[in-house]
């Protein structure tokens, strides 16, 4: 090999662009098979993941992708990149159906069988599923997701996983948490995780959550639909954008040819399918599998607008104040006012760690939100937390669930802390002819509806402020089932819905005057 030819076999070693470009080889929309020259999307992919890969020595990146943007090309080529120039490598690819898995088998071998003969390792043996290299010992496996025991005692390098939002949801956590096992927390590792979206649950968007909140290592890439050049159509002569075409243009810099492009694309597939394949943004790309209660818009719109709290609290050891405590279960988004008028609202759980949430919402008497209680606490010890939380907010209206463990709650807060304002139920006794009194809210069959289409009213007309992530993630995966039930989609909770549903069903509005002037005032006299 000639000094010069050596140069450059050491530059195409470290130089992904321009390996893809000169050594790899794809069939395009069109049909022909054509070098592969990184798009828009494509080159934004990399200079992400060679960012990450300079800070970290490894790759872990999670992409959230529209159709057709040649991210899974671009990922398989990297992939090619890596087993066919280092030794002792091995890549496994996993896609969500069995005809995936042969369409990214087949772009490999593509790439194989094209590259120069000066890059290209000597084959061992290949298959319909693995293709070995002798001498170099590295290779290259797929996979469809849904069997069992996938990469089960192999050490991965390079993991490919492909349409993960549509892995059969029976398997797919088991199936990922085998993976990710599979591949040693190394350098010169790299793991993708690419999907379009389908819906607002599963592992895929689980990890995408994660990444985005900078809790699972991952990087979150994403690429509007609008980056790729084709997604164009020509203009017709009577073409009037509408309000919301408008309002997209101008906030995403889109002009009318995409716009065409866009509306022709919804009149075929609908609005909504249309932002999960085609989104503008990741929080428009996530839509729910049932029925949203709240409008999902709404709550994606308030989600780019919310920010950080203020701090996180934690009760102090003596169990009389909160304290500030990054890791705390309350959430502060406002500071206390001595002269507001509080509200809380409680859902109760019975404090066992990977179940549900005992939940206080406090609003303001604008209803805002001001903090948000969510933690893992024994009924008895979440009386404590409302007692103090409600002297804290001005002896706070608390108004917390009696049904099932919410029963001990109340109990506690009313008669053993003596806490002065607890929510009570007036209920007529047909049996006695008498008014009985209950203390707490009572969810039930009539009562659940009621509180959260108030909410959902309220929340649609701007009349409540949330300013809590956890809670408007949690509205967006609130739906209506098929049997007409309201409750959180599988995998999610509901928790902060119902507090925050309880917290504005019985706010109490405080009075304030109307300014008048003195002449109005001695006319109405």
């Amino acid at each position: 090999m000639t000094p010069e030819l050596l140069a450059a076999r050491r530059r195409l070693r470290e130089d992904f662009a321009l390996y893809a470009k000169h050594a790899l080889k794809i069939r395009t929309k069109a049909g022909d098979i054509r070098p592969l020259v990184l798009n828009a999307a494509q080159a934004y992919f990399l200079e992400q993941i060679e960012a990450q890969r300079a800070a970290t020595g490894r790759i872990r990146a999670i992409i959230l992708k529209g159709r057709q943007q040649g991210l899974s090309t671009a990922v398989g080529a990297r992939l090619m990149f890596r087993v066919t120039q280092k030794q002792a490598r091995k890549a496994l690819v996993v896609a969500h159906k069995a005809e995936s898995t042969r369409a990214l088998f087949d772009m490999t071998r593509r790439y194989y069988e094209n590259l120069p003969e000066v890059l290209k390792p000597q084959k061992a043996y290949s298959s319909r599923t693995e293709l070995m290299f002798e001498k170099l010992q590295s290779g290259y496996i797929v996979a469809t997701a849904g069997g069992d025991g996938i990469a089960r005692g192999e050490t991965l390098q390079y993991v490919h996983l492909s349409e993960v939002a549509f892995w059969p949801k029976a398997s797919a956590s088991a199936n990922f948490n085998a993976l990710m096992q599979a591949v040693p927390e190394a350098d010169d590792t790299e793991v993708y995780i690419e999907s379009t979206a389908n819906g607002v649950t599963g592992v895929f968007a689980e990890q995408w959550n994660q990444a985005v909140r900078g809790e699972n290592g991952f990087l979150p890439i994403f690429i509007p639909w609008f980056w790729q050049p084709e997604y164009r159509a020509d203009v017709p002569q009577d073409f009037r954008r509408t309000p919301d075409e408008d309002r997209l243009a101008e906030l995403h810099g889109l002009d009318d040819e995409q716009l065409v492009w866009r509306r022709r694309k919804v009149a075929q597939n609908g609005l909504e399918l249309f932002k999960q394949e085609y989104p503008c943004t990741p929080d428009e790309a996530f839509l729910t599998t049932g029925r949203p209660v709240f409008d999902s818009e709404r709550v994606a719109e308030r989600l780019r607008e919310v920010g950080e709290p203020l701090r996180r609290e934690a009760m102090n050891i003596s169990e009389t104040a909160f304290e500030p405590d990054p890791r705390g279960d309350l959430r502060v988004y406002l500071e206390h006012e001595p002269t507001q008028t509080y509200t809380i609202g409680a859902d109760v759980a019975m404090g066992v760690r990977g179940g549900d949430y005992s939940v206080a919402q406090i609003l303001d008497g604008q209803k805002r939100q001001v903090a948000c209680f969510r933690g893992h606490v024994h009924p008895d010890t979440f009386a404590r937390v409302l007692e103090v939380l409600g002297r804290r907010y001005n002896d706070a209206y608390v108004a917390c669930e009696v049904n099932n463990h919410g029963l001990l709650t109340n109990v506690r807060l009313s008669k053993d802390f003596a806490y002065p304002n607890v929510h009570q139920t007036v209920v007529k006794d047909h049996t006695l002819d008498r008014e009985t009194t209950r203390i707490g809210f009572e969810t039930n069959a009539k009562s659940k509806p009621m509180i959260v289409d108030e909410l959902r009213a309220a929340f649609r007309d701007g009349h409540v402020a949330i300013n809590d992530r956890q809670t408007l993630e949690e509205m967006r995966a609130f739906i209506v089932t098929e049997e007409g039930k309201l409750e959180a989609e599988p995998g999610y909770h509901d928790d902060t819905v119902m507090a925050l549903a309880i917290a504005n069903h019985v706010h109490q509005e405080p009075w304030l005057p109307i300014p008048v002037s003195d002449d109005d005032y001695i006319e109405a006299l």
